[in-house]
């Protein structure tokens, strides 16, 4: 039986980026202006000119038939969001484990989907968007806006757990020049996850699972009947896609 020796594995040093194909930064919008409310998961290119998302907040508000009020606030929720991402931009990160339990738990609406998995973060040709597509014709899920809030999911634990990584570096080096740093605590499920799994292999373990562990990592998909919806909001997720080449970044309406 093959094993893999978590203990043993050296971390690798790398300037922040998301451990994956493409760096997407997830982004997630919600806001409500006079009892109207827009709420939205989608995925933006940081290198893309801050002009983009101008257009992109008229042409949303406008589409939706949004109050124009909405305007400034989607704007202050994106740039916020893509600022807080290019400021670890340039700085070192470091992951010690290479393969994470990631976890989604997700209504979209009227599909209920759970499920959890390993990753591997040290692998940056994998793609989140690819995993969602595959995961979603496994199971048989139709409605085209799944698969999107899925890969949204998954960009935010990974996110999370590099931007982690860098605060973790920062104490290093702050350690090694003699300052005491300060104190380092992470209250993010994902991080916490990914130091959880010395406690599921040990210093060496099998990733193959036992089978009586198999029932832990089925995926659960519930279809709620229309009937049962009917205090749900109106989907918003007919706002425009960026660009043609990003439809498999395109919106959703995510619960």
């Amino acid at each position: 039986m093959k094993t893999v020796s978590l203990g043993a594995s050296r971390p690798s040093t790398v300037n922040f980026r998301m451990p994956t194909r493409d760096n997407l930064v997830p982004i997630r919008v919600d806001i409500e202006v006079d009892g109207q409310r827009y709420r939205d998961a989608f995925t933006w290119n940081p290198r893309d000119p801050d002009s983009e998302i101008i257009s992109f907040a008229k042409r949303t508000a406008k589409d939706l038939k949004l109050p124009a009020n909405f305007v400034p606030q989607m704007l202050q929720s994106i740039q916020g969001q893509l600022a807080e991402f290019r400021s670890y931009e340039g700085q070192e990160m470091q992951i010690k484990e290479k393969i994470v339990p990631l976890k989604i738990d997700l209504r979209v609406n009227n599909t209920v989907i759970r499920d959890q998995f390993l990753w591997d973060i040290g692998n940056l040709d994998s793609d989140p968007e690819e995993f969602a597509r595959t995961l979603c014709d496994d199971l048989n899920i139709t409605d085209p806006e799944v698969g999107p809030a899925i890969a949204v999911s998954i960009r935010e634990q990974l996110y999370e757990i590099a931007s982690q990584s860098v605060s973790v570096m920062r104490e290093k080096q702050l350690s090694k020049k003699g300052r005491r740093a300060p104190e380092f605590s992470s209250n993010s499920k994902a991080v916490n996850n990914a130091v959880d799994l010395f406690k599921y292999f040990g210093s060496k373990g099998s990733v193959i699972r036992k089978r009586k562990e198999w029932y832990l990592y089925e995926p659960v998909v519930d279809v709620i009947a229309n009937e049962e919806d009917g205090k749900e909001e109106p989907n918003n997720s007919s706002r425009p896609k960026k660009r043609a080449e990003e439809e498999k970044v395109a919106s959703l309406q995510s619960l």
